[in-house]
């Protein structure tokens, strides 16, 4: 049995995809470029693009399950190739968001939810996979200000998120592709612990093995600052989420133990495996 994964290249596919073989499946990996590399050995890899439909039967021919990113551009073509092909079930990265309340108002919960009603439409077995914030969202946000200053600046420092690490992400993934009874699920992911963006400054810091400053400024310099390394619409919902938690502790959840079977990773954990990014 095939099982393919879309996006192997990306903080939680590369996961997915070293889960997978690592429980010895038969795993197929696609790329846009397969000479660049970056893509895990031992498993087959072929051209294709979620945007180009006429690649996705190459990609999907003899797959059982799936796992894939959500991609609103490519979704249609997608779940017609994956019926062709006789998929049985996918595996989608969604988001958090299409659950908040102003879901109808967000562009990224538009986005994402456009993709979860293509495949609920399309006949396919399906899981739903909803994280909230990514503890990499973290080196989008403090990893040049770390290396090159070794300071943070922060609006709103004691403002509480609770950071998913992918690999949880990554587990959940592998056992709904890998185990019976996640048809047709969707699961929100929130991390394991509310942390103020204070706590979570001093962890990588406490990982990197140095003391990190943090600089209290406006929100008005730290939307300008986040857009140096974020798209307009990822900055604009950081800001809205970050002001909104000030003080206020985030959702957590159990749902990675609950499924997998074991405890979900903290932050300080995530910041560990990630210590050499911010060094």
């Amino acid at each position: 049995m095939v099982m393919v994964v879309f996006g192997a290249r990306g903080n939680v596919g590369r996961h997915v995809a070293a889960g997978l073989l690592a429980a010895g499946e038969r795993v197929r990996v696609t790329s846009r470029d397969p000479e660049k590399g970056g893509l895990p050995a031992g498993a087959e890899v072929v051209a294709a693009d979620l945007e180009r439909p006429e690649t996705l039967p190459a990609a999907l021919e003899g797959a059982a399950k799936v796992f894939v990113y959500a991609k609103p551009d490519g979704v249609a073509g997608f779940a017609e190739a994956a019926r062709s092909a006789g998929v049985r079930q996918v595996v989608l990265l969604s988001s958090a968001a299409v659950v908040i309340k102003g879901a109808d108002r967000n562009p990224i919960a538009l986005q994402h939810r456009a993709v979860e009603t293509a495949l609920e439409e399309s006949g396919l077995d399906w899981t739903f996979i909803r994280p909230g914030m990514f503890a990499t969202n973290t080196l989008w946000w403090w990893r040049e200000p770390i290396r090159g200053k070794g300071a943070v600046r922060l609006p709103y420092p004691e403002s509480q998120t609770a950071p998913v690490h992918e690999k949880d992400l990554a587990a959940l993934a592998v056992t709904a592709l890998r185990e019976p009874g996640h048809e047709r699920q969707a699961y929100t992911v929130y991390g394991p612990e509310s942390l103020t963006l204070r706590r979570q400054v001093e962890l990588i810091g406490e990982a990197i093995g140095r003391t990190i400053a943090i600089e209290v400024i406006s929100a008005e310099e730290a939307r300008e600052e986040l857009g140096r390394t974020m798209p307009p619409i990822g900055v604009e919902v950081t800001m809205r989420q970050w002001a909104a938690r000030d003080g206020v502790p985030a959702q957590t959840s159990a749902v990675v133990e609950k499924v997998t079977g074991r405890a979900a990773h903290t932050f300080a954990e995530w910041a560990a495996d990630h210590a050499a990014d911010f060094a």
